[in-house]
């Protein structure tokens, strides 16, 4: 009976765990009104809902060694650094400077938008612009390079996406990626799967959940607003953060882009960390 007893709590805490076992990091563009008007203000409040981990999506007009100070007084270390694409192409040793400055690993960039949808000669060219990226930005200045998907990706290609093609043509020691849930699962991508397919090929995500109801497209102007707190939209949150945690994801960023986010980031921090 002792045994058995030991067993039943035994499986009991296995199963009473939490979706992740660390407060997450956040990006910038989360808080990006706040960071406009007093970035100190801000970083004291990103500290004070628990957060020491941040993706500097934007400097906000300050120099990088001043928002470093920022950090370094908080405790708050910035892991990935996101720079606008053509700004990595064409002026690669100066984004590096940056990304050192603030002390971050990663250099993010998403693919441009264009006026035309994207397509199998484009995703061809990107390829090899990424490559040559994240081997200069590995050889020279040791950061890894990472493409954050925005929807365009997902275009069907043959037995699947434009996605597909970017990670398997991209070397494997060149480029990492980000996966934004959000914006993989609306276009009609299952993040899980990708997670599951992929791996050690993803160490970023941008955790994300979406209003219930909202149909699954690309292509339309996306309202911020239907940015929700985790656990109350449509994303299958547990399947995802199983599959990302099996997959070796390094660093969990929440964005919440809504005019909500101040009440919906510790709201979300809460429903991670809770026992299910």
């Amino acid at each position: 009976m002792l045994r058995l007893l030991a067993l039943l709590c035994s499986l009991a805490t296995a199963v009473a765990a939490p979706l992740l076992d660390r407060t997450p990091g956040v990006v910038s563009y989360t808080f990006r009104n706040e960071f406009k008007a007093d970035m100190p203000g801000t970083f004291d409040k990103v500290k004070g809902f628990g957060i020491a981990d941040i993706e500097m999506s934007n400097l906000f007009g300050q120099e990088p060694a001043k928002i470093r100070a920022f950090m370094d007084a908080r405790g708050i270390a910035c892991s990935s650094y996101g720079a606008p694409y053509n700004d990595v192409l064409k002026k690669t040793d100066e984004v590096a400077a940056v990304a050192k400055t603030l002390g971050a690993q990663y250099v993010r960039v998403s693919l441009p938008s264009g006026k035309k949808p994207f397509d199998k000669a484009e995703a061809t060219q990107r390829v090899a612009e990424m490559n040559a990226m994240g081997q200069q930005l590995r050889e020279k200045h040791g950061l890894t390079f990472v493409l954050h998907n925005h929807g365009m990706e997902f275009v069907a290609d043959g037995q699947g996406t434009l996605y597909d093609f970017i990670l398997e043509q991209t070397r494997l020691e060149d480029v990492s990626f980000e996966l934004d849930v959000l914006w993989a699962y609306l276009p009609g991508a299952d993040p899980a799967a990708l997670f599951a397919k992929y791996g050690a090929r993803i160490p970023l995500m941008h955790v994300k959940d979406v209003r219930k109801g909202l149909p699954r497209t690309w292509g339309h102007k996306y309202d911020s607003d239907n940015d929700v707190t985790l656990g109350t939209g449509q994303l299958d949150q547990l399947a995802i953060f199983a599959a990302a945690k099996k997959a070796g994801v390094k660093h969990f960023y929440l964005e919440d882009e809504s005019s909500h986010s101040l009440v919906q980031v510790p709201l979300s921090i809460a429903y991670l960390k809770a026992d299910r």
